[in-house]
C-alpha cells in the first residue's frame, strides 16, 4: 500500500489533516492504528487529529471489528454528508450544474440546453442554476459547502466560428466577459476554474480509471472532441494549458502539390474529424434532431447511413492521434469517454480499437484503448473535485502540477 507520509513537527496541523484525510479515502476504511503506519505519523498525533476530524463531521466510526488479537479496532472512514462542492459546467451545448458530496459522489444535477453558449441566455441561467441547487440541498447542507467549480472551454468566443453566422455573433460577446468573475459575483462561495476537457481528465484520474492507470491520455467527444494528459498519476496542464489538447492534433499531411499556394487545403485537426459536431450537422441535413446523438435511438438501423460513415472517420481520426501521442509520451493507455449515447460511445471505442491495428509500433509501446469510467457528466463533476481538492488535500500537486487553471 502505498506510504501517505505526515509530519510530526508542530505547524503542521492542517497538512497533516490533509494527509490523514487522503490516506482514508485511499485505503477505505481503517483504524487508528493502520492509519499511524500509513501516514508515518504516531499514534498520539493520528488520535488527535481523528478526533478533530470526527468533531468535525468529516469522519465516521464504522462497526468495531472483533475476533483479532488484543482490542476491537473501529475503523474511520469518510463522512460523505462531511463536506459539498458544486460543479458548474459551461458547455458549447448545454449548462449543468451539479452537487457532489465529500466522497465526490453526483447528489444533485440540473441540466440546461440550448443551441449555443450565448451569454444572455448562459449567465442568467448559472444563477438560475445555484439557486436551485441551494432550495434542493437546503440550509444546513448548504453551510458544508466548500465552493463552486467552474468548467469551460478556453477562449469560447472563438467557437463560434465553428457553430454557424447565428453562434458567431452572439457567442463575440464571451471575448469581453470573465466567467469566473460572473459566476464569483452570484455566491460567496470561492470559485475554482478549470478547461472543461482537464476538468473531466481530473473526473477520470480521481473517480475512474486513474486509480490503476498512472499514464494515460484523457480523450472526451463532445460537441467536439478534447482532451487531458495524465504522466505519472498527475494532469498535466503545460505553461499555457494546452497539455493534452487533443482536438487540435493535425490528422494527414497536406498535399505536395498544394503547399505554397494561396488556396492551399489545410490539414484537417481531429476536432474538424472525430466530434460529434460533425454527426449532428449529418442529421439535421437529413431533416433529423441534432441531439439524437446523445440517444441510443441513434444506433437504430435507420440511421446507419449517418452514424456508419461518422465512426468509420471518426476511430480512423482517433486511432492515428493515439499512434502519435503513443511516441511522444510513452503511455499506458488511451481512455475514451464523452457525453454522446452511451451506445454510440461503445462502438466508437470498438472501432477505434480496430482502428488502431493498422498503424505499426515498432519501436513504441501500444496503449490499450479503454473506456472512461465517468461518463457524460465527467466535466460538471471533474468541476465539482476542484473546490473539494483545494480545502482538503495536503498540496496542488497532488491532481494539478501547476499553480493555476486557469
Amino acid at each position: 500500500m502505498k506510504t501517505m507520509r505526515g509530519s510530526n513537527h508542530t505547524g503542521m496541523r492542517q497538512f497533516n489533516e490533509r494527509t490523514v484525510l487522503r490516506a482514508i479515502r485511499h485505503a477505505g476504511a481503517i483504524p487508528k492504528a493502520d492509519l499511524a503506519r500509513l501516514t508515518q505519523l504516531s499514534s498520539q498525533t493520528v488520535s488527535i487529529i481523528v478526533n478533530r476530524l470526527l468533531d468535525d463531521g468529516l469522519l465516521t466510526k464504522q462497526d468495531r471489528i472483533r475476533g483479532k488479537i488484543g482490542q476491537p479496532s473501529v475503523p474511520l472512514s469518510i463522512n460523505p454528508d462531511g463536506a459539498y462542492s458544486i460543479g458548474l459546467q459551461v458547455g458549447r451545448r448545454s449548462l449543468e450544474v451539479v452537487v457532489t458530496d465529500f466522497l465526490g459522489q453526483m447528489r444533485h444535477q440540473w441540466q440546461h440546453i440550448y443551441p449555443y453558449p450565448s451569454p444572455t441566455e448562459v449567465l442568467p441561467k448559472i444563477k438560475e442554476g445555484l439557486q436551485l441547487m441551494h432550495m434542493r440541498m437546503g440550509p444546513e447542507r448548504w453551510q458544508r459547502t466548500v465552493g463552486i467549480g467552474l468548467s469551460a472551454p478556453l477562449a469560447m468566443h472563438q467557437w463560434g466560428d465553428l457553430m454557424g453566422q447565428d453562434a458567431q455573433t452572439a457567442m463575440a460577446d464571451w471575448e469581453h466577459i470573465d466567467l469566473v468573475k460572473e459566476v464569483q459575483a452570484m455566491s460567496a462561495l470561492p470559485v475554482e476554474f478549470a478547461k472543461d476537457t482537464t476538468a473531466a481528465c481530473v473526473a477520470e484520474l480521481v473517480q475512474g480509471l486513474g486509480h490503476d492507470v498512472p499514464n494515460f491520455l484523457y480523450i472526451f467527444v463532445g460537441t467536439f472532441v478534447g482532451g487531458g494528459l495524465v504522466m505519472d498519476g498527475h494532469i498535466v496542464n503545460g505553461p499555457r494549458g494546452n497539455a493534452g489538447a487533443i482536438g487540435s492534433m493535425p490528422i494527414g499531411m497536406q498535399p505536395l502539390a498544394s503547399r505554397g499556394k494561396a488556396n492551399s487545403h489545410t490539414p484537417a485537426q481531429l476536432l474538424q474529424l472525430a466530434s460529434g459536431w460533425q454527426l449532428e450537422q449529418a442529421l439535421m441535413a437529413a431533416g433529423h434532431d441534432p441531439l439524437l446523438v446523445q440517444q441510443d435511438a441513434i444506433m437504430d438501423p435507420a440511421f446507419n447511413s449517418l452514424t456508419q460513415a461518422w465512426l468509420t472517420q471518426a476511430a480512423t481520426a482517433l486511432a492515428m492521434s493515439a499512434t502519435s501521442a503513443a511516441a511522444l509520451l510513452d503511455l499506458d493507455a488511451v481512455v475514451v469517454d464523452g457525453s454522446l449515447s452511451p451506445k454510440l460511445m461503445r462502438t466508437l471505442i470498438e472501432q477505434t480499437e480496430r482502428s488502431l491495428t493498422q498503424f505499426n509500433f515498432d519501436g513504441i509501446h501500444q496503449p490499450q484503448v479503454m473506456a472512461g469510467q465517468v461518463g457524460s457528466h465527467a466535466r460538471a463533476l471533474g468541476g465539482a473535485l476542484l473546490p473539494l481538492h483545494a480545502q482538503f488535500f495536503p498540496d496542488k500537486d497532488i491532481f494539478l502540477k501547476q499553480d493555476s487553471l486557469r
